[in-house]
């Protein structure tokens, strides 16, 4: 998936500062609560005789900071958490209002200890995914990514789902872990479950092909074929970073529905088998040595995922009355996974051919697996 750590930095403080709740969360007006903390004040300054506990009434000066401004909002503001005596809506519009003054700050210190604190205190308290997706932004903002990480699968496993600004807790969280963490066992159970959870949510093309991308890296072949297969339902979908997303997905699935009985067990034993073929002039057996999927013929300047032509492309139309000949030896182009043979004599307009062979990448198969094939053909002289 392409990275959305933009949007998420974007949105989380619109949140601190706005907490427009759905579902569990509650609307809170922010001229409302504000006008509901002047309130409080007043009803507290009005009560100084009042006994309510001293520790309710000084807060800890650790966390009053600031100018005297923030610190005169901030004491106010931790004097009205206290008249809540359980987590509540309240207790929510009045934690976000203090996290939005230390984040407005970037105390990001003060408002990851501030916010741990209470999720520790009130382990019950409803909207703990909502102030523990705070603490791994502050995270963030402090670059450690790897701690914010550690949070967002927390609030994953440990935590219901709740929806702020319209958004998914848990879906905002995994679209994180899929860009921070680098691990792809873990990788895989992210898009395994924002795909089972969000489908309508996310680009399910995306979504398929990086599942597959890191079942490629696990080395689970069933799952990597599964999800390519997925994925080609979604063809044309943007792939950042895989211009060639297409092609490749449908080249593993196809080779992996193919008979693949034209592989050969070296490179060698190819190349003889299509000079043998030549010097008969057997077409027949010249098309045994052909992959009978994935095969292109194309010419060297031309995209690596133009196909054009191949419809009409046909070996025999080519062999007919021309005795084809080819170089003695490989392409000094060649190497231990890609070969060239230069061949010449197959028309008048374009007589060089180079016939390209390459090493088969197939895991999902041992006995196929680092085989031969004859994929292809480039028209003309290299340049």
């Amino acid at each position: 998936m392409p990275s959305v750590r933009r949007g998420f930095e974007s949105w989380i403080p619109v949140l601190l500062s706005t907490g427009n709740f759905h579902g569990r969360l509650m609307a809170v007006n922010r001229s409302f609560f504000r006008i509901l903390v002047l309130v409080f004040t007043v009803i507290i300054l009005g009560c100084e005789g009042v006994t309510t506990g001293s520790d309710l009434q000084r807060p800890d000066p650790y966390y009053i900071t600031g100018a005297e401004a923030q610190q005169e909002a901030l004491k106010n503001l931790f004097v009205l958490l206290t008249q809540e005596e359980e987590p509540g809506e309240t207790q929510c519009a009045v934690i976000r209002e203090i996290a939005n003054t230390y984040a407005g700050t970037q105390e990001y210190g003060i408002l990851i200890n501030f916010l741990t604190a209470r999720t520790n205190q009130y382990p019950d308290d409803p909207y703990n995914a909502y102030y523990l997706l705070m603490t791994a932004y502050a995270f963030m903002q402090q670059e450690a990514d790897a701690v914010a990480a550690l949070y967002f699968d927390l609030i994953i496993k440990n935590y219901p789902d709740l929806t702020v600004q319209g958004q998914s807790i848990h879906l905002a969280c995994l679209n994180q872990l899929i860009t921070l963490v680098d691990n792809p066992e873990r990788g895989v159970k992210y898009y395994q479950e924002l795909i089972a959870r969000f489908p309508n949510d996310i680009d399910r093309g995306i979504a398929y092909f990086m599942l597959a991308q890191a079942y490629e890296r696990t080395g689970e072949w069933n799952g990597v074929i599964q999800a390519y297969t997925q994925y080609l339902s979604y063809r044309g979908t943007i792939i950042p970073g895989f211009p060639n997303a297409d092609q490749y997905a449908k080249q593993l699935v196809d080779f992996n529905k193919s008979p693949k009985n034209w592989t050969f067990e070296s490179v060698n034993a190819l190349v003889t088998a299509i000079k043998q073929a030549f010097d008969g002039e057997s077409i027949v057996r010249l098309r045994q040595c052909q992959a009978k999927v994935n095969f292109f013929a194309r010419s060297w300047a031309q995209e690596d995922t133009d196909d054009s032509g191949m419809a009409e492309f046909n070996l025999a139309d080519f062999m007919r009355g021309n005795p084809i000949r080819y170089a003695n030896k490989l392409d000094a182009g060649s190497n231990a996974n890609e070969a060239y043979l230069r061949t010449w004599g197959w028309s008048q307009y374009i007589p060089t051919w180079y016939l390209y062979f390459r090493k088969i990448y197939f895991p999902l198969d041992p006995e196929i697996h680092g085989r031969w094939e004859w994929a292809g053909v480039y028209y003309g002289e290299k340049f």
